[in-house]
């Protein structure tokens, strides 16, 4: 494993830093023969991981998140020898969730609908802890189930009560094995364009000018499958996931057909939240 040449494929500060992290890890696990975990990693993360788990050939690797379709994910990082045992006695999601654990918080009736995706991350937030510390938070109608590290329970339960917005509700911890799952919500959008363009998207989805769509792109408040994005002719492609910081999330589907003026009807889902 050449360590240099790994890092000089990235040009970014905050992908190198988090490669030889990562790098470290596997190391660290080889060598020592203990497991190792990640943070909360997110799509575009992932990705990166995977590909350094395949350019060094390291198979011991799972990505877990809490629940099969969770967005953000950790990375466990295991022993050859004790990988092969967990997968020979199906015990690696006991090992798996030891690591993670689950804060619900049950809202009082007056509450009972406020509260979105937002209200509860902006909350951990001001506690001071990092964004990658947590998994991805399922809201509910009466509340909501955050995923977190288990380093970060015993702090977040004490100090969840201390803000205003949940002085009222009820906040415990429970396992993994626990976890109430959020199917996600979509909505089915039909959308008209004349290329696949990230601007002409934009503009589209958000309803705005091309003028202000490519001011949203060097803001650097877009992502195409989790990475951000500042050049308006970025072409798209079907699958693609696009985030609008403040806008929202939107999948890119087939094109249905083709007008006369040879303008493409797009299908777009929009994740709801």
């Amino acid at each position: 494993m050449n360590k240099q040449e790994i890092l000089k494929q990235y040009s970014k500060e905050e992908d190198k830093i988090l490669v030889a992290k990562i790098l470290d890890k596997i190391q660290y696990t080889s060598q020592k023969n203990q497991i190792q975990t990640t943070d909360f990693l997110d799509g575009y993360q992932q990705k990166m991981a995977q590909k350094i788990l395949q350019q060094v050939r390291y198979q011991e690797g799972i990505f877990y998140g809490g629940y099969e379709e969770a967005e953000r994910k950790m990375l466990f990082l295991f022993p050859e020898k004790l990988f092969v045992l967990l997968k020979s006695t199906l015990q690696e999601d006991k090992m798996i969730q030891k690591e993670m654990k689950a804060i619900t918080i049950k809202l009082p009736n007056d509450l009972k609908g406020k509260y979105s995706h937002r209200d509860y991350l902006s909350g951990i937030m001001k506690l001071g802890i990092k964004r990658e510390k947590i998994g991805d938070i399922l809201v509910r109608e009466d509340g909501a189930d955050i995923l977190v590290q288990e380093e970060m329970l015993t702090y977040l339960l004490s100090n969840l009560p201390q803000l205003t917005r949940f002085q009222k509700s009820e906040i415990l911890s429970k396992e993994i094995s626990e976890l109430e799952v959020v199917p996600i919500q979509l909505e089915e959008i039909t959308i008209l364009v004349p290329q696949l363009r990230l601007d002409v998207i934009i503009s589209e989805l958000v309803h705005t000018s091309r003028t202000r769509a490519n001011e949203i792109i060097l803001q650097e408040r877009v992502l195409v499958n989790y990475e951000i994005k500042t050049k308006n002719a970025t072409m798209l492609q079907v699958g693609d996931l696009l985030t609008i910081r403040g806008k929202g999330k939107f999948k890119i589907g087939e094109v249905i057909s083709q007008t006369s003026k040879g303008k493409l009807r797009v299908e777009v889902e929009k994740y709801v939240s």
